[in-house]
């Protein structure tokens, strides 16, 4: 089936990915065939986000960096965490800069509480304030039988996919009350929702996300700061050739409504828009670009 997305105002069909994997995670977008797509050519930033300062984990590539990009285009700066996908983080840099914006690169590993703190003071050194937090960064180790996952997996996975939210928000904090129109954005996933029976440990987590969302959402209201979160369905990004086989690649996203993948800028858009004013009365919701499955959530 085609994949349609427009780009620089022209329609592009794609066919199904081609058949590909990676070999270890975090994975890598400078070797995807095709390249995600971070942002639409013809988007139009509107000074949404103009002054702000966000700091993104993950935004080294696929959904991460197109809201980094995304962002940049509407007036915001940005710092980005990342693991050890140096190349790709100079690209979103590279990017994030073609639009008049700084970007500050952040390596290290999210999932220790010692690094969100010296990444959040050196945003905050950097840009001399904190506006948005985006926790968007995970991984996943898929699993036919809850047997199989192995003690070390299950604590990575966790630490990578919530235990880094509560780090960074515990750091962020101070600054986000400091500032009007603060908001913390989450990444969860269409599998709190329906679940996974290959990936129990990474559908866990990001059930824990949503609670975590709702409650923070509740915990920080009188302190109007706005909590809410973003579920994707099947995007192309590196976390799939580097979890999944080369067949399972092939397929991916041919089993939603709309028949086909998303392209990171099909989610970037919602970072934007749950950032920025229009979502003023916004706070613990989330949003689901996911191609057309019905969730009810």
């Amino acid at each position: 089936m085609a994949n349609k997305s427009k780009v620089g105002g022209k329609s592009n069909f794609r066919t199904q990915r081609p058949v590909q994997s990676q070999t270890r995670q975090p994975g890598r977008q400078t070797v995807m065939r095709p390249t995600p797509l971070s942002i639409r050519e013809d988007y139009r930033g509107s000074g949404k986000l103009d002054g702000k300062v966000a700091l993104i984990t993950g935004g080294d590539s696929g959904i991460g960096r197109s809201a980094a990009v995304m962002f940049a285009r509407e007036g915001a700066k940005i710092a980005i965490c990342y693991l050890e996908e140096t190349k790709d983080a100079e690209e979103t840099q590279r990017l994030v800069e073609r639009e008049g914006s700084n970007c500050l690169l952040l390596e290290g590993d999210i999932g220790r509480k010692s690094f969100c703190e010296k990444a959040v003071a050196k945003t905050v050194k950097t840009f001399g304030r904190l506006d948005v937090l985006i926790n968007n960064a995970a991984e996943q180790h898929p699993q036919q039988n809850i047997t199989d996952i192995s003690e070390k997996h299950l604590v990575a996975t966790f630490r990578t996919n919530i235990f880094s939210m509560f780090f960074l928000t515990q750091a962020a904090l101070p600054h986000l009350k400091k500032q009007s129109g603060s908001s913390i954005i989450n990444t969860t996933s269409v599998t709190a929702y329906r679940g996974s029976a290959g990936l129990l440990d990474y559908s866990a987590t990001k059930g824990a996300i949503v609670s975590f969302t709702r409650s923070l959402a509740m915990n920080l209201a009188k302190d109007d700061i706005r909590v809410n979160a973003v579920s994707p369905g099947p995007i192309w990004t590196p976390l799939i050739p580097a979890t999944f086989d080369k067949a399972k690649v092939g397929r991916f996203g041919s089993d939603v409504p709309l028949g086909r993948a998303g392209e990171p800028y099909e989610c970037g858009a919602c970072y934007v828009f749950l950032a920025s004013e229009d979502t003023s009365y916004f706070t613990g919701q989330v949003l689901h670009p996911n191609g057309g499955e019905v969730i009810n959530g």
